[in-house]
């Protein structure tokens, strides 16, 4: 009886976990729109270095949600739920094949087609639409955080 209740009190504070992230992604979003402007700098990983995108992404989920994603790109695909292009919600990753290899870029979707990321040497953090027809032909997917994903890595 005691497991069960021990149990069944980790199930509760894993879905208060994951509601606490599902409400902090408006926070996200408008934490992230902060950045706007910050230089790109390959491997960076803050606003006074620079930051390439999945050190733009892995910052803004550590300092507005508490969650550490992994480093790159790819990893940080690997680390979350996959979820449909049209289920999109503000805070959710989209993946870029810009590299001629799956999951090489990384950026926030920030709602109404339109994410933020750093997107390049010598650019900045901007926001633009995934229907660009660069970033149209270059989507890889859609992934969620979710404590659950993480916590299978």
């Amino acid at each position: 009886m005691s497991r069960f209740l021990h149990e069944k009190a980790l199930l509760a504070q894993f879905e208060e976990m994951r509601s606490n992230v599902a409400g902090r992604t408006s926070d996200l979003v408008v934490s992230a729109m902060g950045f706007l402007g910050v230089p790109y700098r390959r491997g960076g990983n803050s606003a006074e270095t620079g930051f390439d995108c999945s050190g733009f992404v892995r910052a803004m989920y550590e300092q507005t949600v508490g969650l550490i994603l992994p480093r790159n790109a790819a990893q940080q695909a690997k680390a979350t739920e996959v979820i449909d292009k049209q289920d999109l919600q503000p805070g959710d990753l989209v993946f870029f094949n810009t590299m001629r290899r799956t999951f090489s870029h990384v950026g926030i979707y920030v709602g109404e087609g339109k994410f933020i990321h750093a997107p390049r040497s010598g650019s900045q953090v901007r926001v633009e639409s995934m229907d660009e027809s660069y970033w149209r032909l270059r989507f890889n997917g859609a992934r969620r955080v979710t404590p659950e994903a993480l916590a299978r890595q």
